[in-house]
């Protein structure tokens, strides 16, 4: 491309907020202060939280990171992942006498609690989420003869639920306006349907959506920081998509082709709840080395939840 082809003026669009929201800060802290506590290995059940440089780094500090609990040996000090995991692993830790550090999200914790109450009032439960994501495999373990995984619109269509009362929970970490529509649709079938306590997907989730709402018509292109696996990530992608402009998923700016923004003259960046913040900031250094040396922030909301640490960790200081 010649010179004369990019914009004079280019700019970056920052969406606040974005990156780590309360549940991931606890639990990356809950896995560091373990570290700091009893020395390594500390061993972790899944991702701790679904970053690449997050479980990197966590890794290089002597975390171990295992799939399942009866890898870990037997006693170890062991981290559960943010997502949540269903009571069968708490029964094979006691089983295997591990000391456990509980570093599941309190709002993830919150859905297990709305799903084991509407199982014990003798619902079938709706868990509007993604096969597989461990969220997902946490909730439905709480209740899993009375769970009904619903992932999409077409699903919500055609699922036939069994006689009797009904509610739905969702993931955390879902599209805001797909899961509306998920609903919606589920309710046309089932008027009955019992919706949780509270909204289930979580304030942050819904805060960086919106953020990327307030970005995205304005940008030729959105920068979305955040690893494949994250959920919440991915829909940020999405969102920006939905609003016209040309979104990338990347862990941080090495996966950027120049291609991709050689003719914007404004380009959106946010990052998804998993990601740290020094990635934003190797971003905006690498696009000012690509002439985006102007850069606006555009809050939306302030944050100011904090959630206290797991048992087992709150003592420790670092």
């Amino acid at each position: 491309m010649e010179m004369s082809d990019r914009p004079s003026h280019r700019i970056v669009l920052l969406a606040a907020p974005r990156g780590y929201c309360a549940g991931v800060e606890r639990a990356v802290e809950a896995v560091e202060r373990a570290l700091d506590k009893h020395g390594a290995p500390v061993y972790v059940r899944k991702q701790i939280v679904h970053n690449l440089h997050v479980v990197r780094d966590l890794e290089a500090k002597g975390a171990i990171f295992v799939d399942e609990i009866d890898q870990v040996p037997v006693g170890a000090v062991t981290v559960l992942s943010a997502h949540g995991s269903p009571p069968s692993v708490y029964e094979e830790a006691g089983r295997r006498e591990l000391q456990l550090i509980d570093a599941t999200c309190p709002l993830v914790t919150k859905v297990h609690v709305e799903a084991r109450r509407f199982a014990g009032e003798g619902r079938t439960i709706v868990l509007i989420g993604h096969a597989g994501h461990e969220e997902v495999e946490g909730t439905s373990g709480q209740a899993p003869d009375r769970t009904v995984l619903v992932q999409d619109l077409k699903e919500a269509a055609q699922v036939e639920l069994p006689t009797g009362p009904i509610a739905y929970l969702t993931q955390t970490t879902l599209s805001v306006d797909e899961t509306g529509q998920i609903v919606e649709a589920l309710r046309d079938r089932y008027p009955e349907l019992q919706p949780p306590p509270r909204e289930d997907i979580c304030y942050a989730t819904q805060n960086r959506q919106d953020a990327v709402k307030a970005i995205a018509p304005r940008a030729d292109v959105v920068l979305v920081i955040g690893s494949k696996n994250s959920s919440n990530s991915n829909r940020l992608a999405e969102v920006a998509r939905e609003l016209g402009a040309a979104a990338y998923l990347v862990d941080d700016e090495t996966e950027v082709d120049p291609a991709w923004v050689a003719r914007a003259a404004t380009v959106g960046i946010t990052s998804g709840a998993s990601a740290p913040e020094h990635l934003v900031t190797r971003m905006l250094s690498w696009l000012a080395e690509h002439g985006f040396d102007d850069v606006e922030s555009v809050p939306i909301v302030e944050e100011g939840v904090r959630f206290s640490l797991p048992a087992g960790v709150r003592e420790s200081t670092r």
